[in-house]
């Protein structure tokens, strides 16, 4: 791939303003908890690693649906000021997406997701633009994700299969890379289910220890960077972001997983999903120790 591509990274996917509880523990079923504190952060899927990719020094472009409300407005012009193009972020009738997130005090989450404006990205809306990689996760309606894949041209294909749900053979086909985490691995068959329905190669992040990249003839495991975690929003995001960045510099998968392990493992240290994502100095001032 050359470099006369509109964009680094094409990210299709979803954004949420995200709300953020602070507890001691996560919740049991039925029982009510006193918050200890609560944030309001840019949060979705999308938005996270259009973020990611950009603070890791991507040229990188958002396609998806804001509502017409102040959230609407408010990512929209965080998106904007994180430099990454918005011109197919389209602003529909109806409420943003959002997030309900409770952390507790070791840095666990849960998270409740309201698709709002997320549900309405469809066809109509979409013209994809060149890129060296295309992005996309489990936040949107999933045939389109399919077919933005299906017209990525040359680009990489990368998906993130968060939340995890059935996908259909067709997609699974044109998929260059998967990045599940151990659930969502689990919950679509593991990696050699995903391997042998023609994923080319699958990233399992594995948290504290680090990750996995298989293909059809390998196994190669990535070390964690060891840090004291206070919240784990946006880890995965901010691997995956970097992961996609250091591929369309033109990073081997090995090379570029180690320096995305190292970026979700600044992510934890700072709390939610945006704030904690890290620039490309910052990990790569580490990455050179």
């Amino acid at each position: 791939m050359g470099d006369s591509v509109d964009f680094d990274v094409v990210v299709v996917g979803s954004c949420n303003l995200d709300l953020v509880s602070t507890t001691s523990h996560l919740p049991s079923p039925g029982e009510t908890l006193r918050a200890i504190d609560y944030e309001e952060h840019a949060g979705g899927k999308g938005l996270n690693q259009a973020v990611a990719c950009a603070r890791m020094g991507a040229r990188t472009a958002f396609i998806g649906c804001v509502g017409n409300d102040s959230a609407g407005t408010m990512l929209r012009d965080l998106l904007n000021a994180e430099g990454i193009n918005t011109s197919q972020l389209v602003t529909v009738d109806g409420p943003t997406g959002r997030a309900f997130i409770t952390v507790d005090a070791s840095g666990e989450n849960t998270i409740v997701i309201v698709a709002g404006a997320n549900a309405h990205v469809s066809e109509t809306l979409i013209t994809l633009p060149s890129s060296k990689v295309l992005l996309a996760q489990l936040e949107i309606p999933l045939e389109i994700v399919t077919q933005v894949f299906s017209q990525a041209h040359n680009a990489i294909t990368v998906l993130n299969p968060a939340p995890a749900a059935a996908l259909s053979p067709e997609l699974l086909s044109l998929c260059d890379i998967a990045v599940p985490n151990e659930t969502e691995s689990a919950a679509l068959g593991g990696t050699k289910f995903l391997l042998g329905a023609g994923v080319k190669t699958v990233i399992t992040t594995l948290g504290e220890r680090g990750a996995e990249i298989s293909d059809a003839t390998s196994m190669t495991s990535i070390a964690p960077y060891k840090v004291d975690a206070i919240d784990t929003v946006g880890a995965g995001d901010a691997f995956v972001g970097a992961l996609c960045a250091g591929i369309a510099r033109g990073e081997t998968i090995e090379h570029a997983s180690r320096i995305a392990s190292l970026a979700g493992a600044l992510a934890t240290t700072v709390r939610g999903a945006v704030p904690s994502l890290p620039t490309r100095a910052a990990v790569m001032s580490l990455y050179a120790d």
